[in-house]
């Protein structure tokens, strides 16, 4: 029998069909102990080859074992190798330049990149062109995915975030908690009781992507265990669900005139123009940074024995550096953005290779109608109590997308509709949603719908 110890917890599996004529693997997995003060949280894997078990995956739980999934595989030996690293690291740049180079594409654009790159990373492992668990995917979710996330907050500067957003704040934080409430209501109505424990976590990491984007979304789900077809699923779900939000907010927005001169425009040239450029030490250091910035958030985590609170705990030290030292941070900012965009293509490439078509079919229907109604409760509330307290309603549709699309796709609808007075606004509250977005979803799934 061999024993592998993984030094992350990585996620399950997903079905795959046997070979009749190959022995079949019969995995036990022993799950971390559930004190927040153990440091030993990695679970172990315990493999044998014995054809006359059946393929099931058990939990060592105590003195019970309790069957928890069947495991099929798709094909025995996959075209790309688990041990063939530069084939598998190829396959998922690949599939995440794809997803960007789909967005170009007028199908690419209405369904986004992020998709795009999940559903070929899905359908090319359960071809068997791919495999569906390679050392490749523990690297990346160990150290590339934290990577990403100081990368993406370089300009979350509290302060200026503060003062330059004015009114935008108030009706961002109104649709956070619109999103909260969301969140509440659609678990009361649709508790996905089919996934088990995973639908407490997959409802806390939607209100972390709708109060501040995807890579809440990632940290939450990183930091809870969500199981990785669940994941899939939620992704899947998450992009066609905010294609659709986004339709609706620009039909909202159709009646309401570009302004007449943006303002701002000087401050959104400058910044655009620095991002053109990014140079080689500008790109080094920000990576440096990250690194340091991840060590440290790794560090204090096992020190202080909170399992999954390296994500939550990276987002923190990055934002109060970028606080505390705006100017220098900004400066990183540019060459952040991109090497970021690029890690999160791969990731999603990852989920996606990592999940089970049937999986995803069979989960996603509920999670669909979960996030369906969140958001629709979400504009409800932002769109009647923004209108009670009199707020302008372009204010309100800037504010809902940072909240459920984040920095990018807020800057995206004001420049489209020409509202340059809400670009820079809108990117800065995204940039806020980001920053508190893992902290809320965390807190209000432990504290609440866990217990509900």
């Amino acid at each position: 029998m061999a024993s592998i110890a993984s030094p992350y917890p990585l996620p399950l599996p997903p079905p795959r069909s046997l070979s009749p004529f190959l022995p079949i693997p019969f995995i036990h997995v022993s799950p971390p102990s559930s004190s927040r003060h153990n440091s030993k949280c990695s679970p172990s894997f315990h493999i044998t080859n014995n054809p006359r078990l059946s393929p099931s995956i058990i939990y060592k739980q105590g003195h019970r074992n309790r069957s928890v999934v069947m495991v099929r595989s798709q094909l025995s030996n996959p075209i790309i190798s688990p041990n063939d690293h530069w084939g598998t690291w190829t396959a998922l740049f690949v599939t995440g330049a794809f997803g960007l180079w789909s967005e170009k594409t007028k199908l690419g654009s209405m369904v986004s990149a992020a998709l795009v790159s999940t559903l070929l990373g899905l359908a090319a492992s359960n071809l068997g062109i791919i495999p569906y668990e390679a050392k490749a995917y523990a690297v990346f979710l160990e150290f590339l995915l934290p990577l990403s996330i100081p990368l993406l907050l370089f300009r979350a500067d509290l302060r200026r975030i503060v003062q330059s957003t004015g009114i935008l704040l108030l009706a961002f934080l109104l649709g956070s908690v619109a999103t909260t409430v969301g969140t509440l209501v659609a678990f009361q109505l649709v508790p996905m009781r089919s996934l088990g424990t995973d639908s407490w976590k997959i409802a806390s990491a939607f209100m972390g992507s709708y109060i501040g984007g995807s890579i809440n979304y990632v940290a939450i789900s990183e930091a809870l265990g969500v199981s990785p077809s669940v994941l899939a699923a939620g992704v899947a779900a998450d992009n066609v669900i905010t294609a659709i939000y986004f339709m609706i907010l620009f039909t909202l927005a159709s009646k309401i005139p570009p302004e007449a001169s943006p303002a701002n425009g000087t401050e959104v040239d400058k910044e655009s123009n620095s991002e053109d450029k990014t140079p080689v030490l500008q790109t080094a250091t920000a990576l440096a940074i990250s690194f340091v910035i991840c060590k440290t958030a790794t560090y204090l985590s096992n020190l202080f024995g909170i399992q999954g609170g390296s994500l939550p705990g990276v987002t923190a030290i990055v934002v109060i550096l970028a606080t505390l030292l705006p100017k220098q941070f900004s400066y990183l900012a540019p060459a952040g953005d991109t090497l970021a965009l690029v890690l999160m293509q791969v990731f999603f490439s990852v989920v996606g290779a990592s999940g089970s078509i049937w999986n995803v079919i069979n989960t996603a229907p509920s999670i669909f109608l979960f996030a369906l109604v969140q958001v629709t409760v979400h504009l409800a509330i932002i769109l009647g109590l923004g209108k009670l307290f009199r707020f302008d309603l372009k204010l309100l549709l800037i504010a809902s997308n940072a909240n459920v699309g984040g920095p990018t796709t807020a800057c995206g609808m004001a420049t489209t509709k020409g509202w340059g007075s809400l670009i820079v606004p809108g990117i800065l509250a995204g940039i806020f949603g980001i920053s508190i977005a893992t902290f809320l979803g965390l807190g209000f799934g432990t504290m609440v719908l866990k217990h509900l």
